[in-house]
């Protein structure tokens, strides 16, 4: 069979020209989806700066269907879902990037950082924790760490807050010593006597300059019957620690009178009062006072010296009037005045509680409650 060399030359100029023209084609869809995703995904930010989210959502949604590939755009849109609460979808979003293959060693540990983030604020403490200790060793280590002491101290798992403290310590992120004494004092208040007293010494040992290890095994001490035990911790206590006599002034009273040391723990409250006046101080003094029929004048003593509702209840309630001069309804009104005086505040939330907390129910701080009522700040 004879080959038609016009064929040949008729069809290479063909040939060229259609894929001249399928090119043309290709590029020019690559223009319009380049130009559609860009103008989708800053018009989602543009939503967003707005704070018009449920705008912005759709935005991002639609520049994900245009460039699928494009990680960035699926990380916009699932950090928009948690902000907005909706954890699924943003669990959805950051699964979905780590099971894509092409995602690069640095993308991966975003993502399991993103997604550990959503499990964390949906409440899922048991995902949360298993997803952040998948991100050791890497660049989000220190960030998954202070999660999960955070979980852990949420959930009170006392023996493993110990253990991340322990390795954040380690690695140069700040001093938890104190936080450790903290752990060590929660377990002693579940343990056997024996047991409590080694871990409130080591809590001792560990922060010596913080007062709750000292005071928790005074507290053990007095239960136990030792009282002289438990006063020379708390005399030693007001020595080293000043500020914190207002939260023992109670106990101090207490094994003072139990071990014929009210002389030397009246010097320490009046003392303090003097350098500094406080409520609780002021209650220790008028207990210890010697002369009962004069003790409760340290209330009137402390109005001219502080005007304090709590104080005047107090002293209106210890103070003998007269029949006619006696008005229970006023007193009670003073009482019910005073009471919210007589709280603790947080300085971190101002949550207001009755009773001196060491870590805030609130916001979950430590050591964010000062020694003195709401009425002496």
């Amino acid at each position: 069979m004879d080959f038609d060399l016009g064929w040949l030359l008729w069809g290479l100029p063909i040939a060229f020209v259609l894929g001249w023209v399928a090119s043309r084609l290709d590029l020019r869809q690559l223009r319009i989806e380049n130009r559609q995703a860009p103008k989708a995904y800053f018009r989602g930010l543009n939503f967003l700066l707005n704070e018009q989210q449920d705008q912005a959502i759709d935005a991002f949604i639609e520049a994900v269907q245009n460039d699928p590939d494009t990680s960035e755009l699926h990380f916009a849109l699932g950090n928009l879902f948690r902000r907005r609460g909706e954890y699924e979808r943003a669990v959805r979003v950051h699964e979905h990037l780590l099971s894509r293959g092409d995602l690069s060693r640095a993308e991966r540990h975003r993502a399991q950082h993103a997604l550990a983030l959503d499990f964390l604020k949906a409440g899922l403490l048991d995902r949360a924790e298993e997803a952040l200790r998948k991100l050791e060793k890497t660049a989000y280590e220190s960030q998954a760490l202070l999660a999960l002491l955070a979980i852990y101290e949420r959930s009170r798992d006392w023996v493993q807050a110990a253990e991340i403290a322990e390795k954040l310590e380690a690695s140069g992120q700040g001093n938890f010593s104190g936080r450790r004494a903290h752990y060590l004092c929660e377990l002693a208040a579940t343990a056997a006597t024996a047991e409590a007293e080694l871990l409130l010494r080591e809590a001792m040992r560990m922060a010596p300059a913080a007062p709750r290890a000292a005071m928790d095994l005074a507290a053990l001490r007095r239960r136990a019957g030792d009282n002289a035990g438990a006063f020379e911790l708390l005399s030693g206590l007001a020595q080293s620690a000043p500020p914190s006599i207002p939260l023992i002034a109670k106990l101090l009273t207490e094994v003072a009178k139990a071990s014929s040391h009210q002389a030397e723990a009246l010097a320490i409250l009046r003392d303090s009062y003097e350098l500094s006046p406080s409520i609780d101080v002021l209650d220790g003094i008028v207990a210890l006072d010697p002369d009962p029929a004069t003790a409760h004048n340290w209330y009137a003593k402390h109005l001219r010296r502080e005007p304090s509702l709590v104080a005047a209840s107090r002293w209106l309630a210890a103070e003998k009037l007269e029949a006619e001069q006696y008005h229970p309804d006023v007193q009670r009104a003073l009482e019910h005045a005073a009471k919210p005086l007589a709280r603790y505040r947080c300085a971190a939330c101002g949550f207001e509680t009755k009773q001196h907390f060491w870590q805030c129910p609130g916001c979950q701080a430590w050591d964010s409650y000062p020694a003195r009522r709401v009425e002496e700040l």
